[in-house]
């Protein structure tokens, strides 16, 4: 796939999304491009389509990060079932994509979340990462602990994991995970308790002392779940404290 200069008319791609009803440029050209290539991946293995994915970041990354949201957008559009792990995969792999995210953008990505998969997939590429190179403020985090939607809140939580997993670029930063952890240590939605066990858990390796002081500060307010895992995280490196065998050797 190449970005060119044209002045045709996009040619007819059955199922394929126009991005612009007016004369296309070589971003629309492109991005359907792209779209239609996607949908004669015969590879269609989660391995086959990072494989396909990766060619594409090598080909994209010398646009402007503004460009590369338009084609993640238009593989969005297509709905194809692995579009959205395509598109959040090339905007998190590339970092002019996500400086140039807005909040209006990102909640346009986080729209229509309605399980634990798609909540946790959109705050580990999108949210967490554009708030780890501050695209959007904390505020907008904080706001999203205050929804009347589980997912919403769940993906406050989730976004704290890349500002301290190292796997996915984050090198520590205590002082907002404990921010959004405050503000939903007390909601006892079973998708939030399981959220708030991962944040503190993924704050461990970075900052145990914080971590152990906010468990003893918010006792009251903290789960059982939440507790149980993270001591077991902070004392054996692990989320689940392993069992004693009883018996002869």
């Amino acid at each position: 796939m190449q970005v060119f200069q044209s002045t045709r008319r996009v040619p007819s791609i059955p199922g394929t999304p126009v991005i612009s009803e007016a004369r296309p440029n070589a971003t629309t050209l492109a991005a359907n491009e792209l779209v239609s290539e996607f949908r004669r991946l015969r590879d269609r293995s989660v391995a086959g389509i990072r494989r396909w994915r990766k060619i594409q970041s090598r080909q994209l990354a010398d646009l402007p990060g503004i460009k590369v949201l338009d084609f993640a957008e238009a593989l969005l559009e297509s709905r194809d079932h692995y579009s959205k792990f395509v598109a959040f995969e090339l905007i998190a792999n590339h970092n002019g994509a996500l400086k140039a995210l807005s909040i209006t953008r990102v909640r346009k990505l986080g729209k229509g979340m309605a399980s634990w998969g798609d909540t946790d997939i959109f705050s580990c590429y999108i949210a967490g990462r554009a708030w780890r190179c501050d695209s959007i403020p904390d505020s907008e985090i904080l706001a999203w602990t205050k929804s009347d939607d589980r997912w919403w809140r769940r993906a406050a939580l989730v976004a704290t994991v890349p500002l301290n997993i190292r796997a996915q670029g984050g090198s520590g930063d205590t002082r907002r995970t404990l921010l959004i952890c405050r503000a939903l240590c007390g909601d006892r939605d079973e998708m939030i308790v399981k959220a708030l066990s991962w944040a503190l858990r993924a704050l461990v390796p970075r900052d145990p002392a914080a971590v152990r002081k906010f468990l003893v500060r918010r006792k009251n307010d903290l789960a059982s779940r939440v507790q149980r895992e993270v001591n077991s995280k902070l004392t054996t490196g692990r989320k689940t404290t392993p069992r004693l065998h009883s018996g002869g050797a």
